[in-house]
């Protein structure tokens, strides 16, 4: 019996061995939801932009340990308690503000450094220039002569404010600048017979072959400061050896509406119609803008171009199309820099700069001078001269007191003014009446359709000074901004 009971207990003991065996080797089922989420984590984990459950814990507790003090039970007043979670509250923002703007600095250097403004064959090579152009023009012997301080005398006197490297002293007079009879008669015919603070530092900085950030408000003369240079460049290069057929442009001016290359064209048609009444040689200027038939503008180019004034559309279609060529530019200004990038053509620009095939002057003119667009100049211009004409020069220094009211007043220039009113209403800002008042000679407006109105200008009306039919049928009318209706030519403008 003892024998059979020792029998029994060895198999209900091996039995229940085998079943414990078992239950070891169990794994229990996970639901195929959950196996997502598990996965899911571990992927988030490993690219390191997700928290662990634990870690989601951890981080919980620490915020009850925070608010553990906090509550019905403390020995804290309630208004103490009040306080205390808004002085939390606000250092939470506060740091979640900073992390924003690490992330927008680092989002625009990566853009920055993305794309070089590079030609192909520069960044294929890996050509820097770490000198700029030299040109045949030379700073008046006289004015080299004479001491620094003087420089910075006119400077100050004119409120021009100048950054970088051997900049060429400022220069207060046209003939001074080794500039023809013939510019010089026609710009005294304008009544132009000083240049303005930009011209004063900024033609013989380009005449010099130094790159320039030009900043100054509107009507302050730039247009001229790139123009004038650019004639005197081509001229110099036709007379040393004739351009042939197809050959140029070797001055580029891109715009960043028609309306602004239309006027800046005509301004180098007019001048270059006097050094050729002159006995100059002939220089061809071309407009190569949206809304003309490029047959026409090809005419131009045909024959050799010294000169092309353009918008960043027309040109990167006639460059894709191998109808133009930048091989022999080598002087390029961007107008109103700022304007063109908000409007998106920045892109385009880079895309045009990979078309050059050498150094080239470059010239950035704008208004303001934002972060974007000194990132967009570091990998353009060499050893750059930035010439400020802008806010800090705006109001000048001549005040008064008056009896003993002390009354303080200081005159400001009217075209800062006529600026204020033309980025009021680009805002759709209501315009004051102090403002509205203001008009410019060379403004003139038309009546098409019974309103009365400006062609596309991006809503800078005082800039206008041809107001085209055609143009006009494709606007709309903005109302509320004052004394006048400014016309826009499409939705980009609102």
């Amino acid at each position: 019996m003892e024998t059979e009971n020792q029998s029994k207990k060895r198999n209900y003991s091996e039995k229940s061995g085998s079943e414990g065996s078992e239950d070891d080797d169990y794994v229990p089922y996970v639901p195929v939801k959950i196996r997502k989420q598990q996965m899911l984590q571990k992927v988030k984990r490993f690219r390191g932009k997700g928290l662990t459950v634990e870690e989601q814990k951890d981080s919980g507790g620490e915020q009850k340990d925070e608010e553990e003090g906090l509550g019905p039970r403390s020995n804290v007043s309630l208004l103490d308690q009040h306080q205390h979670l808004k002085e939390k509250a606000e250092a939470r923002k506060e740091s979640a503000k900073e992390k924003q703007l690490k992330e927008e600095e680092k989002i625009l250097e990566s853009v920055a450094e993305g794309r070089a403004l590079m030609s192909v064959k520069e960044m294929a090579k890996g050509i820097t220039y770490e000198d700029p152009i030299k040109t045949s023009w030379n700073v008046p012997r006289y004015i080299l002569g004479m001491p620094a301080a003087r420089h910075e005398r006119v400077r100050k006197k004119y409120h021009i404010l100048v950054e970088g490297e051997g900049i060429p002293p400022p220069i207060k007079s046209f003939r001074e600048m080794k500039f023809p009879q013939a510019i010089l008669k026609g710009l005294k015919k304008k009544g132009i017979v000083r240049p303005t603070p930009i011209q004063i530092q900024g033609i013989p900085t380009i005449l010099s072959g130094r790159d320039m950030i030009g900043i100054a408000f509107t009507g302050s003369g730039k247009t001229l400061v790139f123009t004038l240079p650019i004639i005197m460049f081509c001229l110099e290069q036709e007379k040393r050896l004739p351009f042939c057929k197809r050959e140029g442009p070797y001055g580029l001016i891109i715009c960043p509406s028609r309306e602004l290359a239309r006027q800046t064209h005509s301004i180098i048609e007019h001048y270059c119609k006097l050094l050729e009444d002159e006995g100059a040689p002939q220089l061809r200027c071309a407009l190569c803008i949206g809304g003309m038939s490029v047959k026409d503008q090809m005419e131009v180019v045909k024959n050799g171009v010294h000169m092309m004034v353009a918008t960043p559309g027309r040109l990167m279609d006639l460059l894709n199309k191998k109808m133009v060529s930048l091989d022999i530019c080598r002087y390029l200004a961007l107008d109103e820099a700022d304007r063109m990038i908000d409007m998106g053509f920045e892109e385009d620009i880079r895309t045009i700069f990979s078309y050059f095939k050498g150094q080239r002057q470059t010239l950035l003119f704008s208004a303001t001078m934002p972060k974007k667009i000194q990132n967009f100049a570091k990998s353009a211009l060499v050893k750059p001269i930035t010439i400020n004409v802008g806010r800090a020069g705006a109001a000048k220094s001549s005040s008064s007191r008056c009896g003993n009211i002390k009354i303080l007043f200081f005159f400001i220039d009217e075209s800062v003014l006529m600026d204020l009113r033309a980025l009021l209403v680009e805002a759709k800002q209501k315009v004051p009446p102090v403002l509205q008042v203001l008009q410019t000679g060379d403004e003139t407006m038309l009546d098409i359709g019974g309103e009365r109105g400006c062609t596309f200008c991006g809503g800078l009306g005082h800039r206008i000074t041809d107001c085209p039919k055609l143009e006009a049928m494709q606007t709309k009318q903005v109302t509320n901004i004052g004394r006048k209706d400014y016309l826009a030519n499409s939705s980009m403008d609102f």
